[in-house]
């Protein structure tokens, strides 16, 4: 089975030129690696209905994977787990969960992460923080988890019932 992704950048400074996009470039490198097809790579500024939309627009497409990175702080315009949580069709804590409990091992900011995980139809969209290290930790913990949920959402997994 060949699954597919998308990238997606929240960064006003990014989508301005004023600041390199190296934490999508991490993403789609492992994504890469871990024998995804990464279908797009897209750096938007911190907007929630070019966001909303951007997901919309994946889950439209298949794509079985989006990772966001970036806009899951404190700050006013930091609106990426909101923006997610408006596509959702139904809701993966776990996650997240998981994210923040293996960043919590390495920093206690990792408290301070708001990033979401949902599903999309039979699309999975997961949260990730926006530093480039944190992007690293949180995907080599994560990745080699995920094929087996999105075989089940895809129903591909060649089970009965997908279980």
């Amino acid at each position: 089975m060949s699954l597919t992704a998308a990238v997606v950048t929240l960064s006003d400074k990014g989508a301005a030129g004023e600041r390199e996009d190296k934490s999508g470039a991490i993403i789609k490198e492992m994504l890469t690696d871990a024998g995804y097809d990464v279908k797009e790579v897209v750096l938007l500024p911190d907007e929630f209905g070019k966001i909303k939309s951007c997901l919309y627009g994946f889950a439209d497409r298949r794509i079985n994977l989006v990772l966001t990175t970036g806009g899951t702080g404190f700050s006013p315009r930091d609106v990426t787990p909101e923006a997610t949580s408006a596509v959702s069709s139904r809701k993966a804590p776990g996650i997240s969960e998981a994210i923040r409990w293996h960043s919590l091992q390495i920093t206690g900011r990792a408290m301070l992460s708001r990033g979401v995980s949902v599903i999309c139809d039979e699309t999975l969209i997961v949260n990730l923080p926006g530093s480039p290290k944190a992007v690293r930790e949180s995907l080599e913990f994560i990745l080699p988890h995920l094929k087996h949920g999105i075989e089940i959402l895809t129903n591909q997994t060649g089970e009965c019932g997908g279980n």
